[in-house]
């Protein structure tokens, strides 16, 4: 059955809730004033990322401190929402202790969001006091502050995950989003994180292979968003050499995803050296479009490590030895990194790409 609500990826729901939230903020309203949000997706579709980068963004954009409270639903219990009863003083009246999650800042140079995550996989009693939170934005005797922002996160009934069914009358007091995935809008967050220039490059050559989330399939491994970004952990602290910690990748996000991995970084070694490039040495020009690709993403790496004006320049000179495409792709990666913003506005290959229409 087809989704009546709007499938948007993760860099525009965080584009959309932050201009949201931040027009409460410009107009000294309450956060109470928007509805809830409840977001939908599959599995490591990048729900969860989705609400640090929020956070990140309505800091950058208000001056205000965010901070997240993340709630993992699965693992909780009724009591740990609504907080343990006790006697009052006189012994005469019971009274609910006060739950750590309710305890945040309330001063005017905060903003709070509370991230009640997997609520559709929460068993129905956690999710009656999760759902009063939402939708009353309190539970029995706690309230939460004005400064509080509430965002639920849940995989879909279709997805086979574990997951409840939203009543109706709950439903209709939420807005609704559903994430998708978007290889590209992926790939810039990726370049601007500082994920392995394999996975990136890997992922830019292949990127129907982001997502393979098969709701009919038994694998216990496979790819999407956030096991992607864990097999650019592994690589980044254990090791950057795909045969040596294999059984790992493989863990992740499967044998078949991590054989073209481990293949493709065959083709990451076969490029000229990233310190001759940057340095201005005469190196051999990659020909075939996959090692393009994978120049691109070892380029945009070391850039990004070591932003300074002359290996910066060296390198972008360098790509004016490669078809136009190419120097656009790269610099359109180069634009995205803030520590190389300033070098970029002194250079005039960056300059004229931009005057001819670089986003």
């Amino acid at each position: 059955m087809e989704s009546n609500i709007s499938s948007v990826s993760v860099t525009k729901m965080v584009d959309q809730l932050t201009a949201a939230f931040s027009a409460c903020v410009e107009q000294n309203m309450p956060f109470s004033t928007l509805p809830s949000m409840m977001l939908w997706g599959a599995p490591g579709v990048g729900k969860s990322q989705g609400v640090r980068q929020l956070a990140d963004s309505l800091t950058k954009r208000t001056g205000k401190r965010t901070v997240v409270t993340d709630v993992r639903l699965l693992l909780f219990d009724p009591v740990d929402l609504r907080g343990l009863p006790t006697a009052n003083e006189d012994k005469t009246l019971a009274v609910w202790l006060r739950p750590k999650i309710f305890q945040m800042d309330e001063s005017p140079d905060t903003i709070n969001i509370l991230f009640l995550d997997e609520i559709s996989a929460a068993p129905p009693s956690v999710q009656a006091a999760a759902y009063q939170i939402t939708l009353d934005r309190t539970v029995g005797e706690h309230a939460l502050p004005e400064n509080c922002i509430v965002i639920a996160a849940g995989n879909r009934v279709t997805d086979r995950s574990v997951a409840y069914a939203m009543p109706k009358a709950l439903a209709n007091r939420l807005c609704h989003l559903e994430i998708r995935t978007d290889p590209a809008a992926w790939h810039d967050w990726a370049v601007v994180r500082g994920l392995h220039p394999y996975v990136v490059g890997y992922l830019q050559y292949n990127p129907v292979a982001l997502m393979r989330f098969e709701t009919t399939a038994s694998d216990t491994a496979f790819p999407t968003p956030r096991s992607w970004e864990m097999v650019s952990n592994i690589l980044d602290t254990v090791s950057s050499d795909p045969d040596t910690v294999y059984p790992l990748l493989a863990g992740c996000i499967g044998i078949g995803a991590a054989s073209a991995l481990r293949d493709w970084a065959t083709v990451c070694r076969s490029l000229p050296s990233m310190e001759d490039i940057f340095h201005g040495r005469q190196v051999p020009i990659p020909r075939s479009a996959e090692a393009r690709l994978a120049l691109r993403s070892m380029m945009a790496a070391y850039a990004r490590s070591h932003p300074e004006k002359a290996l910066i320049d060296c390198s972008i000179q360098f790509s004016c030895s490669l078809p136009w495409a190419y120097r656009a792709d790269l610099l359109h990666d180069y634009a995205r990194l803030p520590q190389l913003r300033a070098i970029l506005e002194e250079n005039a290959v960056f300059r004229a790409a931009r005057e001819g229409g670089l986003k």
